[in-house]
């Protein structure tokens, strides 16, 4: 499962940093990430106010708008 995570997280960082293209392989790891915390704030309070740094929040923005076109 860490290697999983760890792939989902270098996806999205070099995504970010402009290492490879923003794809569907990113845009699937940003959606795993987002439903991971989401579980993590539904356990506990503690993560109430975690969130995406901008970039990452604007690559799920961009996750929903492809899954709604």
């Amino acid at each position: 499962m860490f290697a999983s995570q760890h792939d989902h997280l270098k996806t999205v960082k070099e995504s970010i940093s402009g290492a490879r293209p923003i794809n569907e392989d990113t845009l699937s790891s940003v959606a795993v990430l987002a439903e991971r915390l989401e579980r993590l704030k539904k356990t506990s309070s503690l993560f109430a106010d975690v969130a995406f740094s901008d970039d990452v929040q604007e690559l799920a923005d961009c996750e929903i708008i492809s899954a709604i076109s």
